[in-house]
């Protein structure tokens, strides 16, 4: 299993060359498959969403699909991710991602494919892979807000492959809030491990090894 989670997609050729690494041919011989459903879930300008659609369209794929994970079928979905080399995944509202992930019954069939592609995840793209992905973590991030959003109390991991947890835009201006002060406060409520990475980061998981990929900034607390 090949997972490159980031926080802001691949921003950096730090970031695209770890890709190109791990696709193992060029993106203009593969296809890719972007998933833009955590965005539905937010509220406001979408100009982020499109800025990282055309920075990936820019990389000069063989194929580029758009899929929405939730109101088609469920065999379309899983083919649709079978066809594609590269399975993208955009941020958004991670719960939303992982309910919709859940709800659709996808969980088992999205790991079969990831057995034989590469993963890329953008923030809560990133962010759904931990057991630890509950609404204790929720509490303990302080982002239940996200949660209550959609009318829920309770989440349920859709993967559960790692015990540690992800909390992308550490030091991003977008979210100016989230300074070491911020990543502090919640390693001292934290009983879980957690990974915090800048916007020109990504953690890289190859079977079982974890590596991370930056020209940023980042940390990680056991």
């Amino acid at each position: 299993m090949d997972l490159l989670l980031t926080a802001s997609g691949l921003r950096n050729e730090t970031l695209r060359e770890a890709l190109r690494d791990m696709l193992g041919k060029p993106f203009e011989a593969a296809n890719v498959v972007f998933v833009p459903t955590a965005s539905v879930a937010e509220a406001g300008d979408h100009g982020w969403l499109v800025e990282d659609m055309s920075r990936l369209h820019g990389l000069g794929w063989r194929e580029f699909d758009v899929l929405e994970l939730n109101g088609l079928p469920r065999r379309m979905v899983l083919d649709r991710l079978l066809h594609a080399d590269v399975i993208y995944v955009e941020g958004g509202n991670h719960y939303h991602l992982a309910r919709s992930i859940t709800g659709n019954d996808l969980a088992d069939g999205f790991l079969a494919a990831l057995e034989s592609r590469v993963y890329v995840g953008v923030s809560a793209g990133s962010m759904i892979f931990s057991r630890n992905l509950t609404e204790h973590s929720a509490d303990v991030i302080g982002d239940t807000a996200d949660l209550h959003a959609l009318g829920a109390t309770t989440v349920q991991p859709p993967f559960g492959l790692f015990d540690w947890y992800l909390k992308p835009h550490l030091h991003s201006p977008h979210f100016p809030e989230r300074d070491d002060a911020w990543a502090d406060r919640i390693v001292a409520r934290a009983d879980f491990p957690i990974y915090f990475i800048d916007d020109e980061t990504a953690v890289r998981v190859q079977d079982d090894k974890t590596t991370v990929v930056s020209e940023g900034s980042w940390r990680f607390h056991p």
